[in-house]
């Protein structure tokens, strides 16, 4: 049964699900789970980014998609990555124009690609749409500032100018009306840490995955997580972890044989090794530039407490305390967003205020509402229904 324009608010073990539609809510019963819960970009605070004018690429590109939205005034872009360059290319084919491209992909980067080089030949049709969408940009003239290594978003009240800063410590300003960026995308993780399934730290992407098995389910059996949300790899490698995780589910419920099952996968897991090869080397060319995690103190880091990374770093010194502890110190994470602006950027902010790891720190435990609800619908829950 396909229900769409529900939204999934709490699962609680069982396990039992808690959905509203049409302001309405009702609570479901299944044996299987499967979240694909796909990704969000990564929070890239910097100074100003609160701004009006200033927006993320990927908020931009779903304007674009959805409202055919084109920005009236030239955009600046901040940012590295394929999602930046796909957007420019987009933005330039409707008629829209680019006042430059900060690039924060760190010089010599390559170096570090070297390693899956042999990747390339796998993936010669992503390279090459790539390579299309940069020729697009130098055929339009885009201005281009490689080694970006900082970023400020300047004005009284709404964005003026756009301060950038290169590797060799200079500085430069220029007017800007609109601010686009970007640091990548991470799996979305709120629902699987709500359930307390485990996760590991991606040294590569920066960023929590849940464990899963070969069939993608989690350490909680009976949830599994397909897609982007299983660690990120791209729409096409989505597609096919989440025909894995079905064969998995139809195994566990008893339609398929381990065997059968196992035979049906042979090819997919071939197809997804094969997607996934171009991955490190996308990892090792665009890591997130790392002043987004160590922010200026004026910075705002949690955008619904209005916290700076001031606040954060002062009751860091208090003590070893976790993103938990500070939750009832400054109230960082507790607002609507649920720490999925500031999570990453408190965890790390946290660790290099105390020596510690990120690992060590942890990040944020994931309470109930994950969406918001009224009360309304919340008093409309009283209907249970059994699904498999």
């Amino acid at each position: 049964m396909y229900e769409p324009s529900t939204q999934v608010w709490q699962i609680e073990p069982g396990y039992a699900i808690f959905m509203t539609k049409n302001g309405s809510a009702e609570m479901v019963r299944a044996k299987h789970v499967v979240l694909a819960l796909g990704a969000q970009e990564r929070p890239a605070p910097f100074s100003g980014w609160t701004l009006p004018g200033v927006l993320t690429v990927g908020a931009a590109q779903i304007l674009l998609k959805t409202s055919q939205q084109v920005p009236a005034q030239p955009v600046w872009v901040v940012g590295s990555g394929p999602v930046p360059l796909l957007y420019m290319s987009q933005l330039l084919r409707v008629g829209g124009r680019i006042a430059g491209w900060l690039d924060t992909s760190p010089p010599h980067a390559w170096r570090r690609a070297l390693p899956w080089t042999g990747a390339v030949l796998a993936a010669s049709r992503d390279i090459s749409k790539g390579l299309r969408w940069m020729r697009e940009l130098k055929k339009a003239g885009v201005k281009r500032v490689q080694g970006v290594t900082n970023v400020r978003a300047l004005g009284d009240g709404y964005l003026q100018e756009v301060e950038y800063t290169l590797a060799d410590g200079s500085t430069s300003r220029a007017p800007a009306q609109v601010l686009l960026s970007h640091e990548g995308v991470v799996p979305s993780i709120h629902m699987t840490r709500a359930l307390d399934c485990k996760h590991s730290w991606s040294v590569q992407q920066c960023c929590l995955v849940p464990d899963l098995n070969e069939w993608g389910e989690t350490t909680k059996p009976g949830v599994y997580v397909a897609g982007d949300g299983a660690g990120i790899g791209g729409a096409n490698a989505a597609c096919v972890r989440g025909e894995v995780v079905a064969l998995g589910v139809a195994q566990s419920a008893g339609v398929l044989s381990e065997e059968a099952a196992t035979i049906e996968a042979r090819p997919l897991r071939k197809e997804l090794n094969r997607l996934l090869r171009l991955r490190p080397m996308l990892d090792a060319l665009y890591p997130p530039r790392a002043s987004i995690f160590a922010p200026p103190d004026e910075t705002v880091v949690c955008r619904c407490e209005e916290l700076t990374a001031g606040d954060v770093r002062k009751a860091a010194a208090i003590g070893k305390l976790g993103p938990n502890q500070l939750k009832a110190f400054t109230r960082a994470g507790m607002g609507p967003c649920q720490g999925r602006q500031c999570g990453y950027t408190i965890a790390h902010i946290v660790a290099a205020e105390q020596g510690r790891s990120v690992t060590e720190v942890g990040f944020y435990r994931i309470r109930p509402p994950l969406k918001p609800i009224t009360l309304g619908e919340l008093a409309s829950l009283e209907l249970e229904h059994n699904k498999t």
